[in-house]
């Protein structure tokens, strides 16, 4: 393959017309990093993560490096397709069970496409149920899960259906809550593994503080700590339905984006009994909410004796299951007063992307970042179902962005040191790739200065004292 030559004498600047935000909102600026894990403890400690991965265990892994993250944005009139490897841009892991055991799974380039309507729409009641596996993907393309661990009570065993019963899911009837009963296999930003299938449940702290959206990072422990910084949250998410998720903070008044930026507030509460919930630790599992019958009609009540599920206690504790909960909506309360979403996670509001208003999910948490219920959507998709993951990408559509492997080069700047004439220039890369910089004063004939190896997606050299020396010069880099 010849070398590639990208001719780069001057740096332009240019302000991108504003477009649609389902096209631009994808976190691409980190293309054509490799994604790194800390497969233990160990190497989380040493601060050394890695770039290739196999499991002791033989679960899945990857056994060569890739990149993070989207890959590839294009549009045709009525949809955004995205390619995606499924990897997230900061460090993922470790991940470990109940018990201390490694998680059974590292994550692994899942080579995923997707497709999202430009044009959603509010679909009528009963809404659409999320389904298993990917329900969306988040803005660094890593899979969106829903509420659920894909497992429910068994009437006839007494117990949750688990990994070892194959495919007895459980009876359907009270379904487990993911973050409840999965959340110790998550790692510090709240992910983990279906197969390879890197995914969050709830409140992606790793994706939102790359976006710069409340959290701090500690590199040295690898933890992240709410920290509201007073700014709107941005775009964390696109579901099928077409509608953004944003992260936990929103205006305050709906309407007014001159109200202030303030945490948003669940519909949803246990049901203990407060504010005419029904007590479960007193009349038992033995009824549905009202928010799931009146989605779902094939789920009535009242509930036969073998749908009842098991007792509160110590191990089925209130909040085990998504039919804990009651919608504040159906107790009285008032939306816009005493809550801020709705019974499916959502509210009309103004947003920095949608000044004129859109339906929008928010990322609910408390207020030290614990992950609230719904999480990040509730158990129906608010809009209608338009879109999808593993779609073909069809031919003639428009190209918004290529990364990754194929990410372009881009002069990101020249800075001149004034006293010893030095000259640096900056430009985004490719890691694991080899550059060679070459410089001129004429066009015509030149020269290399320097041949670095790419570390990742941004890297630099210096022309030592070429300002001095010269009135004019040009750079041209060479990909290989």
């Amino acid at each position: 393959m010849p070398p590639i030559r990208h001719l780069v004498p001057l740096l332009i600047l240019s302000t991108l017309a504003t477009a649609q935000p389902l096209k631009r909102s994808w976190h691409t600026e980190l293309s054509g990093q490799y994604a790194r894990i800390y497969p233990t403890a160990a190497e989380e400690f040493a601060g050394t993560p890695v770039t290739s991965w196999t499991h002791p265990n033989g679960g899945a892994g990857q056994p060569a490096p890739t990149y993070s993250g989207v890959s590839e944005v294009s549009a045709t009139a009525t949809d955004v397709y995205i390619r995606t490897s499924g990897l997230a841009f900061h460090v993922m892991g470790p991940w470990y069970g109940e018990t201390g055991n490694l998680f059974p799974n590292y994550p692994s380039n899942i080579a995923q496409t997707a497709r999202f309507p430009l044009t959603p729409q509010v679909s009528p009641m009963p809404k659409t149920p999320t389904g298993l596996g990917a329900i969306g993907f988040f803005v660094d393309g890593v899979q969106m899960f829903d509420s659920r661990d894909a497992f429910s009570y068994i009437f006839l065993l007494t117990r949750d259906a688990g990994p070892p019963d194959g495919a007895n899911r459980g009876d359907g009837v009270w379904n487990r809550d993911a973050y409840v009963n999965e959340s110790v296999t998550f790692d510090p930003a709240n992910a983990h593994q279906a197969g390879g299938g890197h995914h969050y449940h709830a409140n992606p702290a790793g994706l939102r503080h790359v976006l710069g959206d409340s959290v701090d990072y500690n590199a040295g422990t690898n933890r992240y700590t709410e920290a509201p910084n007073g700014q709107h949250s941005p775009i964390l998410a696109w579901t099928f339905d077409g509608f953004p998720l944003y992260g936990p903070y929103g205006y305050s008044d709906p309407l007014d984006p001159d109200s202030g930026v303030r945490r948003m507030i669940s519909g949803y509460q246990m049901r203990d009994g407060s504010n005419g919930s029904t007590n479960l630790p007193t009349t038992g599992r033995t009824s549905l909410p009202t928010w799931i019958t009146r989605n779902e009609v094939a789920r009535t009540n009242p509930l036969a004796a073998n749908q009842y599920g098991p007792d509160v206690g110590p191990d089925y504790t209130l909040g085990h299951y998504l039919e804990d909960y009651a919608y504040k909506g159906d107790l009285g309360l008032t939306l816009g007063t005493d809550f801020d979403l709705n019974e499916y996670n959502v509210r009309w509001c103004v947003t920095p992307e949608f000044p004129a208003g859109t339906w929008a999910y928010f990322s609910c948490i408390d207020p030290i970042g614990t992950p609230v219920f719904p999480y990040n959507i509730s158990r129906y998709y608010f809009g209608t179902v338009q879109g999808a993951n593993n779609v073909n990408m069809p031919a003639g559509r428009e190209m918004i962005f290529e990364g990754g492997p194929e990410v372009g080069q881009r002069m990101l700047g020249m800075e001149k040191d004034q006293g010893s004439g030095d000259v640096t220039v900056t430009w985004t890369a490719i890691e694991g790739g080899q550059y060679t910089i070459e410089s001129s004063d004429d066009l015509e004939s030149f020269a290399a200065v320097a041949a670095p190896l790419a570390t990742g997606p941004d890297i630099s050299i210096t022309d030592p004292g070429r300002a001095q020396t010269d009135a004019r010069f040009f750079y041209r880099s060479t990909f290989e």
